[in-house]
């Protein structure tokens, strides 16, 4: 995915852009970068590292005595190299970009064909970022430009442009990813995550909403494009990718989990000794369940360090494989000869889950009951791209459908609908092959009241294949 921090202040800036990019190193994963921009020179200072093998704070320490000015902004990226600096008809500008366009050999060619180029490519291909910068330039002001992205792009796309005279915001035309802007005395900021205000002083100021386009300078922001009617936010951001002190559209994300984790507890009397939540994303859940039940909630699992990536981010099967065995460790004290509920924040390839229950029982658990905090994901992401996927198949409960039905495609609605025979039979599929004493799933509406917005503006592609393709 990724996640971008931009700042202007009245004072030099490259204290708060620093941090607060780093605020959202939990969102991405290969490529980070910053830019700032002199006013007193014009010149725009940028640098980019990778930082798969290493953290944005180590990668960037040393370049901070290079960046001057008092606006800046700042990239996680698991895609592209960015920020990109372009001089253009519109003026020079530095913008980064949080998208996944499923169309970029298209429009590619389209930009080629005309007689323009290409002059940053990633990994041998085109840019995103850059792209959508030409896409911008090709019209006569950064709003129309903006708007020639939103009509074109297929996919999703959010972006902060930093211009001579203050940040430009544009969220995603249907909301997929977070926009919000803070602010304190002299200085506003705009992030994809909240949590990147607190420590340096921000409040949340304002939502960006989706579609909407924002300028924002040191003395305020003024909005320069309303938003759309039609939102898709993605559901999955509170299930997963959000860290929990973070407000989405003004709904924090732990009170959304921890709201799962109660409404799934309606109605199950499965007997435990205790409930544990998976780290991270499984804890809020697991704490809901636990307090809706009245069980006793323990660390039977923890988490050994933020060093290691998300297990399904990976692109390489037996690295994710790795990944989701070495980062959590159980706590044989508390398992040994226990029934326990673990929650969890989904289950998509299956690979952590696998490895999980296996130690599960090793350290002596008796019984191991999973709850899941989102309904089976059955469609790969095209908006954010959050499972890697390049097959719908590579999805656990995809590989069910064809080993139930014959073909991956068939019946996908019923699959889908909770409670249904067909969906029953694939969830106890994956119970029987992971060796579970009991496997639940949240269901969908369950899902969309613990977020608290109406269904049809929620993304919830991943789970029942229902979103805009626009």
């Amino acid at each position: 995915m990724g996640g971008f921090f931009g700042t202007i202040s009245k004072q030099p800036c490259i204290n708060d852009l620093f941090y607060g990019t780093d605020y959202h190193s939990h969102l991405g994963t290969k490529r980070a970068g910053m830019a700032t921009l002199d006013a007193e020179t014009g010149r725009i200072k940028r640098d980019i590292h990778t930082i798969e093998n290493a953290y944005f704070r180590s990668k960037f320490e040393g370049d901070l005595p290079g960046f001057n000015g008092n606006s800046g902004i700042g990239v996680i990226s698991d895609t592209d190299a960015q920020p990109i600096v372009l001089n253009s008809h519109l003026g020079k500008f530095a913008i980064v970009t949080v998208a996944c366009i499923n169309n970029i050999q298209e429009l590619e060619e389209e930009i080629l064909s005309r007689g323009d180029h290409f002059a940053e490519l990633s990994g041998g291909s085109t840019n995103p970022t850059e792209l959508v910068a030409l896409l911008i330039c090709e019209k006569e002001n950064f709003v129309e430009g903006i708007e020639n992205v939103y009509n074109k792009v297929k996919g999703s796309c959010s972006m902060l442009l930093l211009t001579d005279d203050g940040i430009i915001a544009a969220r995603d035309k249907f909301g997929r990813t977070p926009m919000v802007i803070g602010r304190k005395e002299c200085s506003y900021a705009v992030a994809s995550e909240p949590c990147s205000f607190i420590n340096l002083g921000y409040e949340s100021a304002y939502f960006v909403d989706a579609g909407e386009i924002v300028k924002i300078t040191a003395d305020g922001f003024t909005q320069l494009h309303k938003p759309s009617v039609r939102k898709q936010y993605c559901s999955f951001m509170w299930v997963y990718f959000g860290y929990p002190v973070s407000d989405y559209d003004n709904i924090n994300v732990d009170s959304a989990r921890f709201r799962t984790g109660q409404g799934m507890a309606e109605g199950d009397d499965t007997e435990a000794d205790m409930v544990c939540g998976i780290p991270d994303s499984g804890i809020g859940v697991g704490l809901g369940y636990a307090n809706s039940r009245g069980l006793a909630y323990r660390r039977a699992v923890i988490k050994y360090t933020p060093t290691w990536p998300r297990s399904f981010t990976p692109s390489d099967q037996a690295r994710r494989s790795l990944v989701a065995k070495m980062k959590l460790m159980p706590n044989k004290s508390l398992l040994n000869g226990k029934k326990v509920i673990f929650c969890d924040d989904s289950i998509v390839r299956g690979t952590q889950l696998k490895d999980n229950v296996a130690t599960f029982y090793q350290c002596g658990a008796k019984e191991v009951h999973i709850r899941v905090g989102s309904p089976p994901s059955l469609f790969s992401c095209p908006f954010l791209k959050f499972s890697a996927s390049k097959s719908n198949l590579e999805l656990i409960a995809r590989r069910k459908v064809q080993e139930l039905e014959g073909d991956a495609d068939k019946n996908l609605e019923q699959y889908a609908t909770y409670g249904s025979e067909k969906y029953n039979a694939m969830v106890e599929s994956i119970r029987k092959q992971f060796n579970i004493t009991s496997l639940k799933y949240c269901p969908l509406e369950t899902l969309v009241k613990a977020i608290g917005l109406p269904k049809e503006q929620l993304c919830t592609h991943c789970f029942d294949g229902s979103s805009y393709f626009e």
